[in-house]
């Protein structure tokens, strides 16, 4: 009887858990209250969302169930901050063999859940072009069709620049676009590399307004031939060149000004140096780097994100800290002339993002699939509370060779 299976759990976790600054509803319409007030519900939908929890507590668990829709929250923002913030009471190891007992009669599964079909488990060496390339490949599955859902016009896929005065999102990119090319000091005829270049925006408009003659270089074809589209349009595609390329695959290349704008994250600590390294190498003497990336400010010994990102969103994805950053830069042999913090544009950049999503939320589900949507949605509303609860900022870095 469902309502018997689920009566232990409720007893065992009023027991373990005095203080409860949520509420769990389970499929079986019965529910453990919260003991404090404006606190976020949990509605368990079958009992394959304890399952998956008991097979991964934390973070990928609850991640797995909330993709396939087996957990729900009535405030996602709340609960994410529930889940930062809560520190459970220590459990003795009896009481963790009852809570463990209570959810398997919960679920009354024999089987592991199946895991969701978009989540990824990366082999091999790490940042390997290789491996970056399926890393890519799967954050971007979802098409440029998706991405438009909630990106501005020009698809720039980074954070904005509020600071300027933008009123909105469209306004911002632009002004942050603008912001990369006039710290680069672009002139009519300069030759500027743009590492993860994107749907082309940042090198269109370095084209079109600042008469720069430009290579994009990502590793997402999709991307290539919306950035080449768009520069035809734009009447610039004899001086925008776009390329299915990893920045390792540009020797003997070399460029008045660098541009890399949110894809530092991806490098990781394996790889920092080389990149670093790479870029100065690319560099004429006199040029000048960008380096656009968000960066941690908490959870320095980390070397991912976390489970739920590394397997659904970002795989291999790590920021990595400003100080690691401007050390890979300077023992590259760059000097370092100017650095400045987006964490206040990035909250409002993903704020807006988030607003245009939900907007169109069923239009995510019908594009990207039910699972891909809610990951999604899930990411997004991370990230923000990422930066407004100071576990990471964004900056730009610029250097010089000397």
């Amino acid at each position: 009887m469902p309502f018997a299976r689920t009566a232990p759990l409720r007893a065992e976790l009023e027991r373990a858990l005095p203080t409860r600054p949520f509420a769990v509803t389970f499929w079986d319409g019965t529910t453990v209250a919260a003991t404090e007030p404006d606190s976020p519900t949990f509605t368990v939908n079958a009992p394959a969302g304890l399952a998956h929890v008991l097979r991964a507590p934390g973070e990928l668990g609850l991640g797995r169930a909330y993709a396939q829709g087996l957990i729900e929250a009535d405030d996602l923002d709340a609960a994410l901050r529930l889940l930062d913030t809560f520190e459970p009471p220590p459990l003795r190891p009896r009481q963790l063999v009852r809570l463990g007992l209570a959810l398997l009669r919960a679920t009354g599964l024999t089987a592991p859940p199946r895991r969701p079909a978009t989540e990824l488990r990366l082999r091999g060496e790490r940042h390997t072009i290789a491996r970056d390339r399926r890393a890519v490949r799967h954050h971007y599955d979802a098409g440029n069709d998706f991405f438009k859902l909630f990106l501005d016009d020009s698809m720039t896929y980074s954070c904005a620049y509020w600071k300027s005065g933008a009123s909105t999102l469209e306004q911002a990119q632009a002004a942050k676009r603008e912001l990369v090319c006039t710290k680069l000091a672009l002139e009519p005829g300069m030759r500027l590399l743009d590492v993860g270049c994107g749907w082309g925006s940042l090198a269109i408009h370095a084209a079109a307004e600042h008469g720069a003659t430009v290579l994009g270089v990502t590793l997402s074809e999709p991307q290539v031939l919306e950035a080449r589209s768009r520069a035809g349009a734009a009447g610039v595609a004899d001086r925008v060149e776009f390329r299915v390329a990893d920045y390792r695959e540009l020797g003997g290349e070399r460029f008045d000004a660098i541009s890399s704008i949110g894809m530092v994250e991806h490098v990781g600590e394996e790889r920092i140096d080389l990149y670093a390294r790479t870029l100065a190498e690319l560099l004429v003497p006199g040029g000048r780097l960008l380096n656009h990336g968000i960066a941690k400010l908490a959870d320095f010994d980390a070397r991912d994100e976390g489970p739920f990102s590394e397997r659904f969103v970002f795989p291999d994805g790590v920021p990595l800290p400003l100080s690691r950053i401007v050390r890979a830069v300077e023992q590259a042999g760059l000097h370092t002339t100017h650095v400045e913090g987006l964490a206040e544009d990035y909250a409002r950049t993903l704020t807006e993002w988030i607003s245009r999503y939900e907007g169109r939320y069923d239009e995510a589900e019908r594009l990207a699939g039910v699972e891909r949507a809610r990951v999604w949605r899930l990411y997004l509303h991370a990230a923000r509370q990422g930066f407004e609860t100071g576990w990471a900022s964004v900056y730009q870095v610029l250097a010089h060779h000397p």
